[in-house]
């Protein structure tokens, strides 16, 4: 166990973060963790980091070890998670550099290993609403002020990677009247539920997907591409590091919210 409540997942580009930390390595039932995490303090408060991906991005979306990290988070004592992640934009309204705070996902995922029960102990979470809104909401108030655009909203379709969508399936997920695409906010979004942690999305936008020009125009069409999603996350990490100060800072010291119970019911 640490002092550490409160756990922040990295994704592309966002590879370490505290200084002066102090690295742990855990073992899990489910591997080893993406990699060692660290603990440091944030606004006075100690926060573990791990890279989603692992350091030096050792692992591609469907590589992650989601099971063993959560699980890693939890034994450390977190029970608060905000995931960040960089995704592409599927909307006209969501622009390149906004951050949203995600409420819904559509999965196209497969062959992920996407739960922590099986056979006769298993279990049906709910995930009409799959991120807690109690963070969400505290979220949203602690940036309304930030030098960021920040929808509060948005429904993220999770693709399995590692290409990124074609032209045709890019128009298809817009016409949708889904938001965002990304490769990773699933499973780890209802593994967080099932070990009954509080876990909460913002995504960075850094592109318009492969079909940017029936998105923004042709004008400002381009197609994403991993290289221009480093650069255009690295470019604005100033402003990643005020927001991620201010998400901390707003997140209370105990917890009581209905995540804290999302296996009730739920286990056969």
């Amino acid at each position: 166990m640490s002092d550490a409540t409160i756990a922040i997942i990295g994704g592309t580009g966002f590879y370490t973060f505290l200084d002066n930390a102090r690295d742990v390595t855990m073992s899990t039932p489910y591997g080893e963790t993406s990699a060692p995490v660290s603990i440091a303090e944030v606004m006075g408060r100690k926060v573990a980091f791990l890279p989603r991906h692992g350091r030096n991005h050792d692992y591609l979306p469907s590589e992650v070890p989601y099971r063993a990290n959560l699980w890693a988070l939890k034994q450390l004592g977190v029970r608060q998670v905000i995931a960040f992640n960089t995704v592409g934009s599927l909307q006209p309204e969501y622009r390149k550099g906004d951050f949203v705070l995600v409420d819904q996902f559509v999965d196209r995922t497969r062959n992920r290993a996407d739960t922590y029960f099986s056979g006769s102990q298993a279990a049906h979470i709910s995930s009409a609403v799959p991120y807690c809104e109690r963070m969400r909401e505290a979220a949203g108030e602690a940036l309304a002020d930030a030098d960021a655009t920040v929808h509060r909203s948005g429904t993220v379709v999770v693709i399995q990677g590692p290409r990124f969508s074609t032209s045709a399936e890019s128009r298809w997920f817009s016409a949708q009247g889904w938001h965002l695409v990304n490769m990773t906010q699933y499973p780890e979004v209802v593994l967080a539920r099932e070990l009954e942690l509080c876990y909460a999305n913002l995504s960075y936008i850094t592109d318009y997907d492969v079909a940017a020009a029936e998105v923004v125009g042709r004008e400002q069409a381009e197609a994403v591409s991993h290289a221009g999603v480093l650069k255009a996350f690295s470019a604005d990490s100033d402003r990643v590091l005020d927001i991620v100060g201010r998400l901390v800072k707003a997140l209370p010291e105990t917890v009581e919210c209905s995540c804290q119970s999302a296996l009730a019911g739920a286990l056969t």
